[in-house]
């Protein structure tokens, strides 16, 4: 007689299958770009911690092992302004009570402006490792360049202190001030941003940016006053270089503030930020492919 044995039915021996997942890659398009660049940018400033302690190791990790470290620049922005204001004081015929006031805080504004869009080329190519191997934010790397930056310039406030106090300079206060170093913070971003998408996409634009700020350092009034232009001021103001330093130069140095120097420092920054958000909103996507 045969003996059935309880075996249990094919399905249930068989393990239970499951649906495998299916990645669906949707190209982007239309709204979608801008919605993944705000979005990209407003994750990036949640981690704004992140962002400014990787800024200040940047600081440390340069000047690992230097006995001054960043106070090299502090002494070498002392020694040059010292040599260079006598001498263009002379042969400007200046006062150098005047005149070596306004040299100093133009070296170190002119100075911080050069140095952020020169790195700011290379923003996403020096961080290409991290780009590879971790899922950030890219406006997160240019929030540490834009933090290195301003620590390092921050180097150099004991100078204008030093020669503000030497010639009795004593600015003067306006509400105007505040608004200034705010667009000046706005405005480093913005074009570290812009300036690191285009060095990743075209390696010509980190040489290019150097020419072209060295031209516009003699073209801009840093060495010079606007004073001196007696004809044809108002042509300083297609130099989005010059009513951006004027909006916190002049207040600082006693200076007078024409009317048409705002509005055209508003009107450059809003210009500047309108490109580089379309741009950052169509290049996005693509940037990991370039560094």
């Amino acid at each position: 007689m045969d003996t059935m044995q309880n075996s249990p039915p094919a399905d249930a021996a068989a393990p239970l299958s499951r649906p495998e997942p299916v990645l669906h890659l949707v190209p982007e398009k239309g709204v979608s770009y801008f919605r993944h660049a705000w979005q990209d940018l407003v994750d990036g400033l949640k981690q704004a911690r992140l962002g400014c302690t990787l800024g200040w190791l940047d600081i440390k990790l340069r000047y690992r092992g230097s006995i001054l470290g960043p106070f090299w620049l502090t002494a070498s922005t002392a020694i040059m302004i010292a040599a260079m204001g006598v001498l263009y004081a002379y042969l400007m015929r200046m006062d150098v009570h005047e005149y070596l006031p306004f040299l100093t805080f133009s070296l170190v504004l002119w100075g911080f402006a050069s140095s952020t869009l020169q790195e700011g080329c290379r923003t996403f190519t020096s961080a290409a490792g991290l780009i590879h191997s971790a899922r950030m934010p890219y406006t997160l790397h240019v929030l540490r360049a834009t933090v290195r930056n301003w620590l390092t310039v921050a180097h150099n406030i004991p100078v204008v202190a030093v020669v503000f106090l030497w010639f009795h300079v004593t600015p003067a206060w306006s509400w105007t001030l505040p608004i200034a170093l705010v667009v000046w913070v706005l405005d480093s971003f913005i074009a570290t941003l812009l300036l690191a998408i285009l060095g990743a996409r075209f390696r010509d634009v980190p040489p290019i940016v150097a020419s072209t700020m060295q031209i516009l350092f003699f073209v801009t009034p840093v060495l010079w006053k606007p004073a001196l232009m007696s004809i044809g001021q108002n042509w300083l103001l297609l130099d989005p270089m010059f009513p951006l330093m004027e909006i916190l130069r002049a207040p600082l140095t006693g200076d007078v503030l024409k009317a048409a120097i705002w509005p055209a420092a508003l009107g450059w920054s809003a210009g500047l930020a309108v490109l580089t958000f379309l741009l950052f909103a169509r290049m996005r996507a693509r940037l990991a492919y370039w560094v």
